[in-house]
């Protein structure tokens, strides 16, 4: 009777929890592969991540990249340090503030996004392969409109 506690488990799960474990897992598979492709260029996830923004927004200060990253600035600091040494950014002073750096991507850190790019589109490819148009739009939608129902309980909250 108690080896079967795990199918009554999942008897009572409602389809919503499902849904959030599918996702849930989606989530951990996809950040396992991201990482496991991403370990070829030499940086670390959360230094790829601030490379990717750097090539986004070139020369912005610390304090930005930090708010963009939704992350403390002295959590900032220990990446870009490890970047600079790396070879991978270099800091400008900032024309308009001499107080201020910038924060510049140098040639390497640029092959590495160009690199990652394509690796994110391989990985984008493989992941909706056989699904149609239909399909994707179907579920695009499903997720925006779950965004959206969640953005408002934010809102509600505040």
């Amino acid at each position: 009777m108690f080896c079967n506690n795990d199918q009554n488990k999942s008897r009572e799960q409602t389809r919503e929890q499902r849904i959030l474990e599918w996702y849930f897992r989606l989530n951990r598979l996809h950040r396992k592969v991201v990482e496991q492709e991403l370990s070829t260029t030499g940086v670390y996830r959360s230094q790829h991540r601030i490379l990717m923004c750097l090539a986004k927004n070139p020369h912005i200060s610390q304090t930005e990249l930090a708010e963009r990253q939704e992350v403390s600035t002295s959590a900032i600091a220990v990446s870009l340090k490890k970047l600079q040494q790396g070879g991978y950014i270099q800091k400008e002073l900032d024309q308009r503030d001499n107080r201020f750096n910038q924060i510049c991507i140098t040639e390497k850190g640029q092959k590495v996004v160009e690199e990652s790019r394509n690796i994110f589109q391989r990985i984008e490819e493989e992941m909706f392969r056989g699904f149609s148009d239909e399909e994707l739009k179907a579920f695009g939608g499903a997720l925006n409109r779950i965004c959206g129902n969640l953005e408002r309980i934010c809102q509600n909250e505040k």
